[in-house]
């Protein structure tokens, strides 16, 4: 049976998140920002949410429809079949919100919509009182764009980038999605060592070794949509069956994660214990202005300090021109290093080979990536005409 589905994720992963769907065999549909459409098989809901290593949530596509008016977004709520969905003791807790459109009210679009379906669901189980305490919990989400409102069923429940190996983490910690695009992004080759000195509680090399192993990101935890009624039970147990054949316990990928706070490390080594690479990843307490480079081929992948991560903008400008210092000793390994700081470039004394926009959270960032020879780079990093600022937050 086709479906339709909707993989949301950080804005500046669509592309990668495309290329994600494409390799699982599903058809994309539609891209906008922040949020894929696509079509798959009866089984694209559990293989999407076990395999999508950048996706925040997967979502059932209920319906869509264009609505400019609260007529007719109760109009168009109506004519969606929520009977196939939701049994008359479910609880159906309605969210969402609404962008560039003649409706932005959210709390009166919540309203509209859930009484449209207690309308629908009522003409069609005769009842008028819904008590939605014995049932299961189906979560409806609206989604209202240039006045066209796309109402979801979420299928993931807890966010897909909690992969359940990180219970603790350290302050500002970045996001399992946003470190496996950087993981991805680097293209990372088994025999080369990756090293991330500000490794915190180890998110960027612990993606990187599942990567290399090929652990499917949602291998190891539990989705809402396996309690729905509507969607085949065994589609999650050959979901998981097809990620642990998959696995590639015998590859050689090795990691350092090291970081100057001593608490961050026993943080590390648990997470990746319990992500099960903590064979695969040396940790340990170093200064990153310190490191060494060691006799082998690698890459670094880090995510330094800024902003709330600091106590002031000197101490960013500092350690930045301490690390550009320290990372060049390390040509010609290939540097990939991501901050919300807009003056980085100047900071570490290098223009990047290639800079993208991503986002951890809602923190605007860039990535800086850095895969030329030194004796190959020739300008000079200017000072952003904004960058007296304080670090962006």
């Amino acid at each position: 049976m086709k479906q339709t589905l909707v993989a949301t994720t950080l804005f500046g992963l669509e592309k990668s998140l495309g290329e994600e769907i494409d390799a699982l065999g599903y058809t994309r549909e539609e891209t906008m920002d922040g949020r894929i459409t696509f079509t798959g098989d009866e089984n694209a809901i559990a293989r999407a949410n076990v395999f999508l290593s950048q996706c925040e949530r997967v979502y059932i596509l209920a319906g869509k429809f264009p609505c400019d008016s609260f007529t007719s977004l109760f109009d168009g709520t109506f004519g969606i079949p929520w009977e196939e969905y939701i049994g008359e003791n479910d609880e159906f807790p309605v969210t969402g919100h609404a962008i560039k459109s003649t409706l932005f009210s959210v709390p009166d679009c919540q309203k509209i919509i859930k009484k449209a379906i207690v309308n629908r669901l009522s003409s069609k189980y005769g009842i008028s009182v819904f008590p939605e305490d014995s049932g299961m919990k189906v979560r409806v989400e609206f989604f209202i764009f240039k006045d066209v409102a796309h109402l979801m069923i979420d299928t993931s429940g807890v966010p897909l980038h909690k992969r359940g190996y990180r219970p603790a983490a350290n302050a500002a910690p970045i996001r399992e999605t946003l470190a496996m695009a950087m993981v991805k992004n680097a293209r990372l080759r088994d025999d080369n060592l990756l090293w991330d000195p500000f490794c915190g509680s180890g998110t960027i090399v612990i993606e990187a070794a599942r990567d290399a192993m090929r652990i499917a990101p949602g291998i190891s935890r539990g989705f809402c949509g396996e309690d729905y009624w509507f969607v085949d039970g065994d589609s999650w147990d050959l979901a998981r069956e097809e990620a642990n054949s998959l696995i590639k316990r015998d590859c050689s990928f090795e990691a350092y994660g090291s970081d100057i706070d001593p608490e961050c490390i026993e943080i590390a080594k648990e997470n990746a214990r319990r992500a099960g690479v903590a064979d695969r990843i040396k940790f340990f307490v170093k200064d990153a202005r310190r490191i060494e480079k060691p006799n082998r081929r690698g890459s670094i992948i880090c995510n330094p300090p800024y902003g709330e991560r600091m106590s002031n903008e000197d101490e960013v400008r500092l350690l930045y021109k301490d690390m550009g210092r320290t990372f060049a000793r390390f040509d010609p390994w290939q540097i990939y290093v991501i901050t919300g700081y807009p003056d980085f470039e100047y900071c570490y004394g290098r223009q990047a080979d290639k800079k993208r926009k991503l986002y951890n959270g809602m923190i605007p960032c860039t990535l800086y990536q850095y895969y030329k020879p030194a004796h190959a780079r020739t300008d000079t990093p200017q000072r952003k005409k904004h960058g007296t600022g304080r670090p962006k937050k």
